[in-house]
């Protein structure tokens, strides 16, 4: 669930993936019921009340203001990624982001970031983070997290795996994955520490800001592989023209976390309370299976859960 040197390759990269989600291929697109000019599943704010009792608990903070600003690196479809106009927000977790303000009488501004440039810019710049932050002991201690999805790793290759790429065999190749996700770290670092341990060759790393430009480094066969949260990986391969293939199963499941400023426990109390009551009233169930994603569905939102290491 979000510019460099080669903002005309993560250009040519959305381009791409919007020209493709015109034509139908997504899952999204055909599960969703509704499509609007992004091509991907749509959702109306207004089809959700506002809670009287929820938004008088917002803190001052919040108190006096009609928008929530919520940091998002929209490179990460189909979580949150850029529209074919290229500068829409869509994506099931921007549709979270729209569902939280709209119950506490409020619109949600979706902008924009790097994914490593969100946790840092939380009380200041945002007021919420909302890009697909798996939950782990590092980011508990820098921020509050109320979980909203469940996600587990998955790799890909090209089609028909070419390369005989083999997870068990994994030293030495490249692999793609996002700047700052659990893929990159403690995942494939600590793979390629096990590779050089044992003597042999260190991964060839490949972290890009971007997922939409590891995902083209794939296609073209510049890198050997890529690893990413399973939505992710799941979507890519729907927007790619049947040239990827999924690379083993899921493993390490955790919950993702919206992220809140450390010293904001009282918003972080709220947005939980807000998530459950998406859940209960059936709105969260019906953005997941809008984006095709009812798997990752959790039944109750937790505040700041113990997470393994």
């Amino acid at each position: 669930m979000p510019l460099s040197t080669k903002l005309s390759v993560r250009l040519a990269a959305v381009a791409a993936i919007a020209a493709l989600a015109l034509t139908g291929c997504t899952n999204a697109s055909q599960t969703g019921g509704n499509s609007g000019s992004s091509g991907a599943a749509t959702f109306d704010p207004a089809s959700v009340a506002k809670d009287d009792a929820l938004a008088a608990m917002l803190p001052d903070s919040l108190k006096g203001k009609d928008t929530i600003t919520v940091g998002s690196d929209t490179s990460y479809a189909p979580a949150e990624f850029l529209g074919a106009d290229g500068q829409t927000a869509v994506g099931y977790d921007v549709d979270f982001a729209k569902a939280i303000a709209a119950t506490l009488g409020m619109k949600a501004k979706v902008q924009t970031a790097e994914f490593t440039g969100i946790i840092p810019a939380l009380g200041t710049k945002y007021d919420l983070g909302i890009s697909s932050f798996t939950v782990n002991p590092e980011r508990l201690k820098a921020v509050n997290m109320v979980t909203y999805f469940n996600a587990g790793v998955l790799w890909a290759v090209q089609k028909g795996n070419p390369k005989n790429i083999n997870l068990d065999d994994i030293c030495g190749k490249s692999v793609g994955v996002q700047t700052g996700t659990v893929e990159e770290d403690p995942d494939v670092s600590g793979r390629s520490k096990a590779c050089t341990d044992a003597g042999k060759p260190a991964i060839n790393i490949v972290t890009l800001k971007n997922q939409t430009d590891v995902t083209t480094r794939l296609v073209n066969g510049s890198i050997d592989a890529m690893s990413a949260d399973s939505p992710i990986i799941g979507y890519a391969l729907s927007q790619t023209g049947d040239k990827l293939e999924t690379l083993g199963k899921v493993y390490d499941a955790a919950p993702q976390g919206i992220i809140v400023a450390k010293d904001d426990t009282a918003l972080a109390e709220l947005i939980t309370k807000v998530m459950n009551k998406l859940i209960t009233d059936g709105t969260y169930g019906k953005i997941l299976a809008a984006w095709n994603n009812a798997d990752g569905g959790i039944a109750k939102s937790e505040l700041n859960p113990a997470a393994s290491s």
